[in-house]
């Protein structure tokens, strides 16, 4: 994206998934805001807050892509597009510990997502500074560059992962084990996600 030589195609697959991802990070940060209720209410409004900056600030971000390449995640005969196979074994993977699993494995197993790409965003960010005005890139990836690496989601992850330090220290062995072991396997599952754009990954065509 930096030097802006990222395929056009591969980008405009990693949004219209990201925006399907997106969707059930934003569920995901709901549920565990009702579950907050009775584990650590002073978390509640934030997870709220945080499931309608996913919904609101990321999507819109994605819309306005949309809009520029006169594309949808809604497919011309009105169903919506798919979630391809990395996808929907992400989110359900996510959806399956936040309703399943204690509170505080709720938590370890989106934090990936918040600090996955507030790093990468600063990396980024960094990274376009040095190239100064030697590089041209589509619009687009400066602004998903700008969104990642703006001091409002540092706020946001900054936040996300206090909750999770407060939970962690007063968890037991086990549960820590747990907590990492959601974390690694997101981490896993985040790289899976974006690798998956490289190679416009689909599902295997059964119909002959």
């Amino acid at each position: 994206m930096v030097d802006g030589s990222l395929e056009e195609d591969k980008f405009k697959y990693y949004v219209v998934q990201d925006a399907i991802y997106l969707t059930d990070f934003a569920n995901c940060l709901k549920i565990l805001g009702d579950k907050a209720c009775k584990e650590r209410p002073q978390d509640q409004d934030r997870l709220y807050s945080l499931a309608r900056g996913a919904e609101e600030d990321e999507k819109e971000l994605h819309r306005s892509f949309f809009k520029k390449w006169n594309i949808s995640d809604v497919n011309d005969d009105g169903t919506t597009v798919k979630a391809m196979p990395n996808t929907l074994l992400y989110t359900s993977y996510m959806l399956r510990i936040v309703s399943t699993r204690p509170y505080a494995e709720g938590l370890s197993v989106l934090l990936p997502c918040f600090w996955v790409y507030m790093h990468v965003g600063k990396c980024m960010l960094e990274m376009r500074k040095r190239m100064g005005d030697a590089v041209e890139r589509i619009p687009q990836f400066d602004a998903w560059i700008d969104m990642y690496a703006s001091v409002e989601f540092e706020k946001e992850v900054r936040d996300y992962i206090s909750m999770v330090d407060v939970v962690a220290k007063d968890a037991n062995e086990e549960t820590l084990e747990r907590m990492q072991d959601h974390f690694i396997t997101s981490c896993k599952l985040e790289h899976m996600f974006w690798d998956q754009a490289e190679g416009l990954m689909q599902w295997p065509d059964f119909k002959g």
